[in-house]
């Protein structure tokens, strides 16, 4: 299962990947984080990816990821808050994350209060350090 949400007032594409995602419904999830991405063009695009659910992906599945990674990179995304509670699924997001370039706008949170405040102020005065992975 998947849900993707645009806050248009802060440019973040806010999504949920849960549970296993077959092969065509991540299909449809990539064509929806691309329609909500597109939706904010032009704009410092931020993702807050709630994946604290998500069971590792397929082969084809994580390529999929990778190549909307490179669509994000390449549309104006600039930052990527990930909210991780699975080593295994953090690893194999790891290496995508490598793959695609986003490993740099990337920060993996346990909180999701923590991954909105950095989201919306960045690296300032103040951001919980302790909240991150």
């Amino acid at each position: 299962m998947f849900q993707v949400e645009v806050d248009g007032q802060h440019a973040i594409v806010d999504f949920v990947l849960d549970g296993y995602v077959r092969v065509d419904e991540m299909q449809r999830f990539v064509l929806e984080l691309k329609v909500a991405t597109d939706s904010l063009m032009g704009r410092e695009i931020k993702i807050k990816a709630d994946v604290r659910t998500f069971k590792p992906a397929s082969p084809e599945a994580a390529d999929m990821i990778r190549r909307v990674q490179e669509y994000g990179i390449r549309s104006g995304v600039k930052r990527v808050a990930e909210l991780v509670e699975s080593q295994i699924v953090a690893l194999q997001l790891n290496r995508i994350a490598h793959e695609s370039g986003t490993d740099k706008i990337l920060r993996r949170f346990w909180q999701e209060s923590a991954a909105r405040y950095w989201l919306l102020h960045g690296d300032e005065e103040g951001a919980s350090a302790s909240s991150e992975l």
